[in-house]
């Protein structure tokens, strides 16, 4: 699980973040970690990438 917060109080994700996830999720099937989730947090909101169909 991998999670970042967004200090604007927005936990959209930005192309950056859809962008990084992404490449976490292949380097974690090289190493063989899989990533349940990247969750993004902002002001008293979060987003998930797994409730959002990406991961």
């Amino acid at each position: 699980m991998c999670a970042h917060n967004h200090p604007s109080g927005d936990p959209e994700p930005s192309i950056e973040d859809v962008n990084l996830t992404k490449r976490l999720i292949a380097a974690g099937e090289i190493i063989g970690i899989e990533v349940l989730d990247h969750v993004i947090i902002g002001g008293n909101r979060y987003y998930s990438s797994k409730e959002h169909g990406l991961i």
